[in-house]
């Protein structure tokens, strides 16, 4: 059996990150239309990148991907790591990925210096809120999510 690793999405991998992003929308329930890859290219590898990428690899497939970026300030003028997208692709959920992306999360929390790690999770999704909360995560209710379109 071939080892599942946990790294830093680069440039060569905007392809199967707009697939996966597809992927994402059609789970919850949309149309399975790939990212654009210009817009993955400047939002992830651009002189200013917004946001980072973690794949899970077995040998040369993709099993899913992390995206996060960090939030400041969070308690005080500390920083925390907020992650926006916990995917794990259908023929390898239930393999433990997601436990190895939420470390590969806190090391990258660690290196920068967060306090914390937060995220929202779509109520909808009871294999998602059933994970968090058996890693020990719990649902934080004296926040409201807003979100306006532009």
């Amino acid at each position: 059996m071939t080892m599942v690793t946990i790294d830093r999405a680069t440039p060569e991998d905007v392809a199967v990150i707009s697939e996966i992003l597809g992927e994402i929308e059609a789970y919850y329930g949309g149309e399975a239309v790939p990212g654009s890859v210009d817009q993955i290219k400047a939002a992830l590898f651009s002189d200013h990148p917004v946001a980072t990428v973690l794949l899970a690899r077995e040998a040369s497939e993709v099993l899913g991907l992390a995206s996060f970026s960090f939030l400041w300030p969070a308690a005080g003028a500390d920083t925390s790591l907020y992650l926006k997208e916990l995917y794990v692709r259908e023929p390898a959920r239930r393999r433990g990925i997601a436990g190895l992306f939420m470390a590969a999360l806190k090391d990258a929390a660690s290196a920068a210096g967060c306090s914390r790690i937060e995220w929202t999770a779509d109520g909808g999704n009871p294999p998602a809120l059933a994970f968090y909360e058996a890693y020990g995560a719990e649902p934080r209710g004296d926040k409201v999510f807003y979100r306006v379109e532009k």
